[in-house]
């Protein structure tokens, strides 16, 4: 991805200002959103609109790859940056300071059950998540570049 490209932030308020305070102190203040709880900054490129677009998610470790949740709460529907990340799997990810490419996917359905537990000890809502929903949430994995 080109780093003089304009990133569009999370539409949601207060995403966008959890965003901002990461970049603003290099993830000082948001990488550990809750006791226990990091987040990652995700940015993918826009499905349709070929524009560069950032989240920040709570994320677990599998090795030296990175996990993330596509569970929106338990929509009905896959979260925007998880069919953007489907159409161009490559992404740009920062962890507190650091920053880089990565190569997302989704987690096989072989790996999917010991990555989601990984997932749900950190955040244990994501169960409660897929109960509200008919959609298998993904599990998606970030590969270091």
């Amino acid at each position: 991805m080109t780093s003089s490209e304009q990133v569009l932030d999370s539409p949601a308020g207060w995403v966008a200002d959890h965003i901002r305070r990461y970049l603003d102190t290099d993830g000082a203040d948001g990488h550990e959103w809750r006791p226990g709880v990091f987040t990652l900054l995700l940015t993918t490129r826009g499905r349709r609109s070929g524009k560069l677009r950032r989240t920040a998610l709570i994320y677990g470790r599998d090795g030296d790859d990175y996990l993330v949740v596509a569970s929106q709460g338990g929509a009905p529907e896959h979260p925007a940056w998880y069919l953007n990340l489907l159409a161009n799997p490559e992404v740009d990810v920062q962890v507190a300071g650091e920053r880089f490419t990565a190569r997302a996917r989704t987690a096989t359905d072989r790996e999917r059950p010991g990555l989601w537990a990984t997932m749900a000890k950190i955040w244990p809502a994501y169960d409660d998540y897929q109960t509200k929903t008919d959609r298998e949430i993904p599990v998606v994995v970030l590969e270091r570049v």
